[in-house]
């Protein structure tokens, strides 16, 4: 039943998720493998060592080039769908490929015994259809024009870390059954997203951001996470109406800053934020 409320309430991140493990997970390099498991079987009813050692070997270099090609891949998805990110911080993609064409070159060389330039080209193929069909690490960072002072690591450590925060908020929302609270806490985080991407392709906005997400975010994180850990343990009416007020408190200024964010009005924004933060802390959420 519990999962069935989280597919119910996150549809879209799992719909994302799925979608990343079948199409970005190189599953082929999962299945041609196999084909070496029927070489260990005849090697070992031969009672050939070598022959047992390079099938397992090259069986479990085949797995081990998979799983990294598969977080390679992931990283390179999570690259692309940012406007402003940093490059992945291993060539994942290009150690895998290189995995790969080596054991092909010790697989035809001392599996099959072709020659030994022959299975140089064996490798030097099994590279270039790697890089042919799964293409290059990228190594460039993704940046919009007009920093406004803040370098590529601040902006990317920004809204990194209010996604993170996000995520937190939605997993304590995954554990409280209420589905008033449900719908509010899910509208609070959507206009959270739509900020970041505001942040992503304005860097002017990251200065007044930076702030309205520690706030409200880190709010709402607090807040959300403590009633989801209590109300299990003493579901009471009281309990679920506070957190009502500080839902209708943190929901209503969450639209009115998010317009206010998007303007150039940044005093009236930081007396707000500062009217809200004496609020949440009147309140003991922060």
């Amino acid at each position: 039943m519990t999962n069935l409320n989280m597919l119910r309430k996150n549809p879209k991140r799992f719909v994302k998720q799925t979608q990343n493990w079948f199409n970005s997970s190189g599953l082929l390099l999962y299945v041609l493998p196999f084909l070496l498991i029927l070489g260990t079987i005849k090697a070992f009813a031969h009672g050939n060592l070598l022959g047992i050692i390079i099938n397992a070997g090259g069986y479990a270099a085949f797995l081990l080039a998979a799983q990294i090609l598969r977080r390679g891949l992931q990283a390179e998805n999570i690259y692309r769908e940012k406007r402003v990110a940093r490059a992945p911080k291993w060539p994942l993609k290009t150690l895998a490929a290189g995995i790969v064409a080596g054991t092909t070159f010790v697989l035809a060389w001392l599996g099959a015994y072709f020659p030994f330039f022959v299975s140089i080209a064996f490798g030097a193929g099994a590279l270039l259809g790697m890089f042919l069909r799964y293409g290059f690490d990228p190594r460039t960072q993704k940046t919009v024009a007009g920093g406004h002072g803040y370098t590529i690591e601040e902006i990317s450590s920004t809204i990194e870390a209010a996604e993170n925060t996000i995520l937190s908020i939605e997993n304590a929302n995954n554990k409280i059954t209420n589905r008033e609270f449900n719908d509010r806490i899910d509208r609070i985080c959507e206009t959270a997203r739509n900020i970041l991407d505001e942040m992503e392709a304005n860097p002017s906005t990251i200065r007044r951001a930076r702030k309205f997400l520690l706030v409200y975010l880190e709010g709402t994180n607090k807040v959300t996470t403590g009633y989801a850990n209590t109300h299990v343990q003493a579901d009471s009416i009281e309990l679920a109406q506070n957190f009502r007020t500080v839902l209708n408190s943190i929901e209503s200024v969450f639209k009115e800053q998010k317009d206010k964010l998007l303007q150039e009005d940044l005093f009236d924004l930081d007396v707000q934020i500062e009217v809200l933060a004496k609020q949440l802390k009147h309140e003991g959420i922060v």
